[in-house]
């Protein structure tokens, strides 16, 4: 690539911006690349730095300034909402990683796969290998997945290990970090020089058997969606919740899950759920009756606040196209979580606070 901008970090599968937001937020700079036109659309309405295209016609060599970088690669045939293509490739996925670290070309295998979505799991670790293998190797590496994925990050993490990288995984929960659903995911942070670490709660897990007020009181309370909307209930807070979709990964566009649509309708239905109109478009409030009684719809902007965007992230496409957009995300308030304790060495440097 010729002119290119200044560039600190590279997210490979972009999306609308989850991890790009949090980034710019603690002063970074960061180029996302994202096949989907609409989110790239989004991304550059937002003043996102965009490359519209296929991360498997790039590498590193093609970033030259980049000094570390992000992952967080489709969802959908990981997804125990989606139809299950990664999951019945596991064994498959992780012997293309072992390949993929001896340096044996891959494709040809990946393209036997059923989805081929499945092998772009595989696609941070072939950039961190060929950043190795050029002699500009990315100092910090953070990579974001369903918890299905967490066995290919602890095998991609042997693998960086014997690369001199200091690796650590782990499932985070949305919530201890302040993010109003209970969303878990799959991460994977390495190091190159200094320890690799995964950020520290700050915020109580959510329980059904626990009050949002009780728990540990060291931790923050966890955010309601109904804090994080506006809406209320007379009686008590709205549950966080996270669902999924036969496409696979969280569809905001809907309240789900068995506990929280009984939670919340009888709430409803007894009188003390209330709706603050002033800050929730009407059309956000209605249960949706006939054959979708298990739906709560919201707004897209609703949804995007779930997911903790700016309220003037300017999502683009058509309606379907940014809920897509904004569930598949990487909420930014858990990547800024992730990045703060994964590169504090540098922000420490930088002057961002790092805590």
């Amino acid at each position: 690539m010729t002119d290119e901008p200044a560039v600190g970090l590279v997210d490979l599968f972009g999306g609308p911006g989850g991890w790009d937001v949090a980034a710019q937020r603690l002063g970074l700079a960061v180029m996302g690349i994202e096949l989907d036109h609409s989110a790239c659309e989004t991304r550059r309405a937002a003043g996102l730095g965009t490359l519209e295209g296929d991360v498997r016609d790039y590498g590193p060599a093609d970033f030259p300034s980049a000094t570390d970088l992000i992952g967080s690669p489709p969802c959908q045939p990981y997804s125990i909402g989606g139809k299950g293509a990664g999951r019945r490739a596991l064994d498959s996925v992780l012997h293309f990683a072992s390949l993929l670290a001896a340096r044996r070309d891959i494709r040809s295998g990946l393209a036997t796969l059923d989805d081929e979505r499945t092998g772009l799991v595989l696609e941070p670790l072939r950039w961190i290998l060929a950043a190795l293998d050029i002699g500009r190797p990315y100092r910090t590496v953070m990579l974001e997945q369903v918890p299905t994925v967490l066995p290919v990050w602890d095998a991609m993490a042997q693998i960086l290990r014997t690369e001199g990288y200091t690796v650590v995984t782990g499932r985070l929960h949305a919530e201890e970090h302040g993010v109003p659903q209970t969303r878990a995911r799959a991460v994977l942070v390495g190091r190159l020089r200094d320890e690799a670490e995964l950020p520290v709660p700050t915020h109580r897990r959510y329980s059904r058997s626990t009050a949002q007020d009780g728990g540990d009181l060291t931790l923050l309370p966890w955010v309601s969606m109904a804090q994080a909307l506006g809406w209320g209930m007379t009686h008590r807070p709205a549950l966080t919740v996270a669902v999924g979709t036969a496409a696979g990964g969280p569809d905001p566009s809907c309240v789900g899950g068995s506990g929280s649509r009984a939670t919340l309708y009888g709430e409803r239905d007894e009188g003390r759920w209330i709706a603050d109109t002033r800050l929730v478009s009407a059309d956000s409030l209605p249960a949706y009756r006939g054959g979708r009684k298990d739906m709560i719809r919201v707004s897209v902007a609703d949804a995007a606040a779930l997911q903790t965007f700016p309220l003037d992230h300017p999502f683009q496409g058509t309606r379907t196209k940014q809920y897509e957009q904004i569930g598949n995300a990487m909420p930014p308030l858990l990547a800024e979580a992730v990045i703060r304790r994964a590169m504090a060495p540098e922000l420490a440097r930088s002057g961002a606070q790092a805590a």
